[in-house]
């Protein structure tokens, strides 16, 4: 029988401005590299990835969201809205936290690309997703 387990999943992300996309994400805290002309790899945690791609579609880009489970997304909202002052990030913008009916604390970020990023602080236990053994 074939093995037939992922191990990994990768997204890729439009950037309208490749570089003022890579350096938003580095003032995240996550770690940017390029890996190939027009590519490059965004690390979280040292075990989540995605990648910015120099390509953009403004319908692609304003319709792609990452969703991303974290601890505190009131301390996210903070940090976030710490790295955007000085308006040093165009196009970038966060929202307040906001309780979800689905059972989550969601921050809303948008990249400078307009790309949603959704910081989950799952609230209630049923409704995250399971944790790996």
């Amino acid at each position: 029988m074939p093995n037939l387990k992922v191990s990994d999943l990768r997204p890729f992300i439009p950037a309208r401005d490749f570089a003022l996309c890579k350096r938003f994400y580095s003032g995240l805290g996550w770690e940017t590299r390029d890996v190939a002309d027009g590519l490059a790899l965004v690390t979280l945690a040292d075990q989540q990835h995605f990648y910015i791609q120099d390509y953009y579609i403004k319908e692609v880009a304003e319709n792609c969201m990452l969703h991303l489970t974290v601890a505190d997304a009131q301390a996210w909202h903070r940090h976030v809205a710490s790295v955007l002052q000085g308006n040093r990030f165009a196009g970038a913008r966060v929202q307040p936290p906001q309780l979800q009916p689905y059972g989550a604390i969601v921050t809303f970020v948008h990249d400078p690309s307009g790309v949603l990023l959704h910081l989950c602080e799952w609230t209630h236990a049923a409704h995250a997703p399971p944790r790996s053994a």
